[in-house]
């Protein structure tokens, strides 16, 4: 089952496990971005996460659809978290299912790079020491992310 959700509400990942089960695949990779106690040095206190829901559902559709062409994978989930999260919290899932392991490595890696370059979701950063700030993370190509 392929899978595609922008919410608020907290990442189950044992049903994104569910969704990707096929018994003719041998292989599942997942990847699962959670927010850190510190950022560039400073400590952070958590994440607020920001988008136009409608357009990063969109975008993250078609990042699942393009990586079923693009490696030889069965099933996709992209779930990414918007509102307030705390630290610790998971914030963006990225799950595939393939016949082989490499194929799934490869899907899961491409899909958190295309989310991260490609989605438009901001964070703010809650910072310890100061005021909360938007930021953008150079790793991203210049989007806010």
């Amino acid at each position: 089952m392929d899978y595609y959700l922008v919410t608020e509400d907290s990442i189950d990942i044992t049903e994104s496990l569910t969704m990707i089960d096929d018994p003719r695949t041998g292989a599942q990779a997942i990847f699962l971005g959670t927010v850190r106690n510190e950022y560039n040095g400073r400590q952070s206190l958590g994440l607020y996460y920001d988008a136009y829901p409608a357009m990063a559902h969109a975008r993250i559709k078609k990042i699942g659809e393009a990586l079923k062409q693009d490696f030889a994978i069965s099933h996709v989930v992209i779930i990414h978290r918007i509102g307030e999260l705390p630290v610790g919290a998971a914030s963006v899932l990225v799950a595939v299912s393939a016949p082989h392991r490499e194929a799934a490595f490869a899907a899961a890696k491409a899909g958190i790079d295309r989310v991260k370059q490609e989605v438009p979701i901001w964070k703010k950063e809650h910072w310890a020491d100061g005021p909360s700030e938007w930021h953008d993370d150079p790793s991203h190509s210049g989007n806010i992310k």
